[in-house]
């Protein structure tokens, strides 16, 4: 092969015991056709609708189906499998098989890539429409979500027990073009060195006291996923949060806004890009009591002073400067605060969120106005892997615009 050539496409196409799984070779070709490699792997379902020969020959590799292969498991080879796909398409998805996803389980060669595997996650639903609207398996594809696993449909239309609405699996020609145009944009980032920080700091008063900003983390560990499956590099260092980090990316874990300040700095070696979505401290005590302060008087004043500002002091870099985007909470006029941020703090770009009760903090969902020198855009609320995927495709496009023009922003002088 031509080594100045990319190679092509990656896709792990698995295949479970639905009706739609008839439609598996045309599925198939599709991807070929587009340039994409397929690697077919069957549970033990599928091989009830379809023979694994069938795939074979239009795939051109031998289908796996099962973990317990000894020749193929000698050299660990669900995992060789795993870190060979660029992507993972399932379709048809059951509802059994969504549920095996969902909670975790990996008894079959198929559902143990899924868990394996650090590639983009598509799932093809084909399930009967009143299994679809079922509340489990609504918490299932929630659950999922969550986690940043894309759903490509279920379309709508007649279904094979004679039923007509939603659980139809998509045609193969658009499951073909949703998943390799999703992975084309995804790799937006591919070579590059990201740092994202996230979550809140926690600026001590004494052993057992500390004030902190609100923050669950999920917005910058969604960023941090994003980025990663875009191909970059990244680091993720995290104030104190309930969640776990993403596989595949760097982690430092960290407290304070000094330790944070620090952390990034020293990721900052070689990077492209810097994401600070950290709820970073304003305000730190000068000195920690080394004991726990008692309760005595009615009122208690504390002396403050400024905790170290991370997204001024790395747009203030005079060598090896990243693209940097900051992040604007606001609770009132969003669009001028977040401008004059932008401004203030000589930043590429702001991504700026009105917050407050019932808004931003905990949710699952949010919104962002993305401000830049003479550019804006509004992503509209929907859950935060899917707006951290829309947040990161926005940067990579203005980066890159950026970096075609060599315009320098006019925040910058």
């Amino acid at each position: 092969m031509d080594q100045t050539q990319p190679r092509p496409v990656r896709i792990l196409l698995g295949v479970t015991g639905g009706i739609a799984a008839y439609k598996s070779p045309d599925l198939v070709r599709r991807l070929r056709e587009r340039g994409a490699e397929v690697q077919v792997v069957m549970t033990g379902g599928a091989r009830r609708f379809i023979t694994a020969l069938t795939l074979q020959a239009v795939s051109g590799r031998p289908v796996r189906d099962a973990l317990w292969d000894e020749a193929a498991e000698a050299a660990m080879g669900h995992i060789e499998l795993a870190r060979w796909a660029d992507a993972v398409l399932v379709a048809p998805v059951t509802a059994d098989f969504l549920a095996k996803l969902a909670h975790g389980h990996a008894d079959d060669l198929l559902s143990t890539l899924c868990l394996a595997t650090s590639a983009p996650l598509y799932l093809a639903p084909a399930m009967n429409q009143q299994m679809w609207a079922n509340s489990a398996t609504a918490a299932n594809v929630t659950l999922l979500k969550d986690r940043g696993v894309t759903l490509l449909g279920p379309g709508e239309g007649d279904q094979a027990c004679g039923e007509t609405g939603p659980g139809r699996m998509l045609e193969p020609e658009q499951l073909a073009e949703q998943t390799l145009s999703r992975h084309s944009a995804s790799r937006v980032l591919a070579g590059l060195r990201v740092v994202v920080s996230a979550g809140p700091t926690r600026e001590r008063l004494d052993p057992v006291r500390f004030i902190s900003n609100r923050s669950s983390g999920k917005m910058g560990y969604a960023v941090a996923q994003a980025a990663r499956d875009a191909g970059a590099t990244v680091v993720l260092v995290s104030g104190p949060v309930g969640i776990d980090p993403p596989s595949g990316v760097e982690f430092v874990a960290v407290e304070s806004a000094q330790q944070m300040y620090d952390a990034v700095h020293r990721a900052l070696a070689a990077a492209d890009i810097y994401i600070g979505a950290a709820a970073v401290a304003d305000y730190q005590s000068p000195a920690v009591a080394a004991q726990k302060i008692k309760k005595s008087a009615d009122k208690m004043q504390l002396e403050l002073v400024k905790a170290p500002d991370i997204l001024a002091s790395v747009t203030a870099l005079t060598s090896g400067r990243p693209f940097v985007v900051g992040f604007a909470a606001e609770t009132e006029n969003v669009e001028e605060n977040a401008r004059a941020k932008l401004v203030r703090k000589r930043a590429d770009m702001i991504a700026a969120n009105r917050v407050g009760d019932g808004l931003a903090f905990d949710c699952d969902d949010n919104s962002l106005l993305v401000l830049w020198a003479g550019g804006r855009e509004e992503i509209a609320s929907c859950g935060k892997p899917e707006l951290a995927r829309r947040l990161v495709a926005l940067i990579a496009e203005v980066r890159g615009s950026r970096k075609r023009t060599g315009a320098v922003s006019a925040v910058h002088g």
